[in-house]
């Protein structure tokens, strides 16, 4: 079929999400038809990406500075923080351009099966903001999965704590197993828009 190089790509391909060994040499022999116009250029974006995408130190987003652009931009309510499990689905709402606070990236939810507990998840940033009283309100915008529940209510728990907080969760429109990413604009709008509290 080809040497180590093709076969390299081919392996390589075959780990994207959603990607399978078929799918994976279908891409493969479409990039390198015309591999000047199709490749070489997509490898220059993937090396110019790795070298200036930075995680934001502050919500967990991935942008090219820290802050990232949604943390610095002053047209945002840094009062209104929505907690999201990935950046998938922070750019899932950004699209739908539902919700204009900022944003809390856990990076995963609770799983003991998989060994993420509580020490695993981005959350530090969040309870520092808490701690310097500029904090109105946090969504929980977690997916209808058990370890998005889970996660959801050891949040309930630690928010608690804070006094003058007002702690809300999507409402309707989250299908049961739902992922927020996968949900059109409409849907992830009904459900930031009636949130209630959690």
């Amino acid at each position: 079929m080809g040497g180590h190089e093709i076969e390299q790509l081919i392996r390589l391909l075959g780990r994207l999400p959603g990607f399978g060994p078929r799918s994976a040499r279908r891409i493969a022999l479409f990039l390198l038809r015309d591999p000047q116009a199709r490749l070489v250029p997509l490898a220059r974006a993937l090396e110019r990406a790795g070298d200036a995408v930075k995680t934001c130190s502050t919500c967990g987003n991935l942008d090219t500075v820290d802050p990232c652009h949604i943390c610095t931009d002053p047209l945002r309510d840094p009062g209104v923080v929505c907690v999201v499990e990935t950046v998938g689905d922070l750019w899932a709402l950004e699209r739908a351009g539902v919700h204009r606070g900022v944003y809390q990236v856990l990076g995963g939810t609770l799983s003991p099966l998989a060994g993420i507990g509580p020490e695993d998840l981005n959350i530090g940033p969040l309870l520092e903001r808490l701690e310097q009283g500029s904090v109105r309100e946090v969504i929980l915008a977690l997916g209808a999965t058990v370890e998005g529940a889970t996660t959801m209510h050891w949040l309930m728990d630690k928010l608690a704590f804070y006094e003058g907080v007002t702690v809300s969760r999507v409402a309707q429109g989250m299908p049961v197993g739902g992922a927020l990413d996968v949900l059109d604009d409409g849907t992830l709008a009904a459900a930031l828009g009636a949130r209630r509290p959690a």
